[in-house]
């Protein structure tokens, strides 16, 4: 049987295209680290590996969503902190006024409870990354506004936002919210801020009550309803207070827990598609001597083929 005069050639073509994409196919897993390419380097393996890769995808918005969270829950708590020292400092001055009290004074009282109805708004209006922290999911506007007399005097505090706050995922099939309506009046949802109907907490109502019988003396007005009053709110603070705290706790937990499972997957990930670098080099070595002698191989058999033809008539 003849054999054609190609088919060595094609045969050593062939074997030197197997063996350049066995080259080539060592120096990307070398370089990039993993070992699965592509499916069919390893379907079962690259399955699992895309699975983890869509887990980890998960845990890592859950970390971004936490993080943001965290950032969101620190600046009310620094609101809260400033909002519970003026509720101590109103219960204070309800609690000194008495029959002895002179008109002097409560008038004194009077205008640093205005300031400190002012402040109180003012910290209300807090923002946070462009939106505002205590309007619910009404966040695009201040969520308070303050309004005034001819003299001064504050005469109303009404609040624009709404009582509905925004859940975000910080894990699977575990959501929280970092934000707290500033008022809650309809009985149900998340508890307000400075006031909810439910525990008898109304700050800015009891405060503006508290500087009008300030500047109208009424001593009697001021010991006894506005002090019982701003006790409410005083308890209503406290509460927010530790809601924040437990809100943190809750975030500081989940945070450790996606920073775990973050490295956990990163290293089952590399268990299934990462490459073992020494073998890989070693792998790398011997197709590179196979690929060489293949070359010298090759240039032998054409030194030959073409001394041959030179004696051929």
């Amino acid at each position: 049987m003849r054999v054609a005069g190609t088919s060595y050639t094609d045969s050593m073509v062939a074997q030197m295209n197997l063996l350049a994409a066995q080259q080539y196919k060592l120096q990307q897993r070398a370089s990039t680290g993993q070992r699965i390419q592509a499916p069919e380097d390893d379907p079962a393996g690259m399955q699992q590996a895309l699975g983890l890769q869509a887990e980890s995808s998960n845990v890592s918005q859950y970390a971004e969503n936490i993080t943001t969270l965290q950032g969101r829950s620190n600046a009310g708590y620094a609101v809260l902190q400033q909002i519970q020292t003026i509720v101590s400092r109103v219960g204070d001055i309800a609690t000194q006024v008495d029959g002895t009290t002179s008109p002097q004074a409560m008038q004194s009282y009077a205008t640093e409870v205005t300031q400190l109805i002012q402040q109180a708004a003012q910290l209300m209006n807090t923002k946070n990354n462009g939106q505002y922290l205590f309007g619910g999911t009404a966040s695009g506007q201040p969520p308070f506004t303050v309004t005034t007399d001819a003299n001064g005097n504050v005469t109303g505090v009404t609040y624009q936002g709404n009582t509905s706050v925004a859940q975000s995922q910080i894990a699977d099939n575990s959501t929280i919210s970092a934000d707290v309506p500033g008022e809650n009046t309809t009985g149900s949802g998340p508890r307000g801020l400075v006031a909810d109907s439910r525990y008898g907490a109304d700050l800015f109502h009891h405060l503006i009550s508290l500087q009008n019988d300030l500047l109208a003396n009424n001593t009697g007005a001021v010991s006894t309803t506005d002090n019982a009053a701003i006790s409410k709110d005083q308890d209503n603070v406290a509460y927010q207070v530790a809601n924040y705290g437990a809100v943190q706790a809750q975030l500081n937990t989940a945070a450790s827990l996606a920073s775990t499972r973050t490295t956990a997957l990163s290293q089952d990930i590399n268990n299934v598609a990462g490459a073992d670098l020494a073998t890989t080099l070693s792998q790398l070595s011997q197709a590179n001597t196979a690929y060489t002698a293949a070359l010298q191989s090759a240039s032998t058999l054409l030194q030959l083929k073409q001394s041959l033809l030179a004696y051929l008539p």
